[in-house]
């Protein structure tokens, strides 16, 4: 694959998820939509920590979205990403479309830096066997 494709498709990756981190987590929480207390009161969480989770995956996520911090937002949110699927495991949720969706998104997000940063490729190189 040449440069400028993967960094386009690297782009395309972060976009989608961007977008999806915006729509289906980030935005419910923010705007105060019902379902986002339901589902934390749902995984155990006391009331009140909405916003607060809201608000720092809008950093971890704006942080990813800067190139000159895109890696240490990738980590944070990989942090992140690993109490989700902590809760996930703790409420006995089932572990291919709950639990190990944190992973999922994780693969789509370092992909996408991956393929967008050739620093990042440096770091982790692609081999063939």
């Amino acid at each position: 694959m040449s440069e400028k494709a993967m960094i386009w498709t690297g782009r395309g990756l972060t976009g989608l998820f961007t977008l999806f981190m915006l729509g289906a987590s980030i935005a419910p929480k923010l705007l105060g939509l019902p379902i986002a207390e339901e589902t934390m009161t749902q995984l155990g969480w006391p009331n009140g920590y909405v916003l607060m989770i809201g608000l720092i995956e809008l950093t971890c996520l704006l942080l990813y979205l800067i190139p000159q911090t895109s890696v240490f937002g990738a980590v944070l949110m990989m942090g992140l990403l690993g109490g989700a699927m902590a809760t996930q495991i703790r409420a006995g949720s089932p572990l291919f479309s709950h639990v190990l969706f944190s992973i999922y998104l994780g693969l789509f997000m370092w992909g996408g830096l991956w393929l967008r940063d050739p620093a990042v490729r440096a770091l982790f190189p692609y081999r063939k066997a």
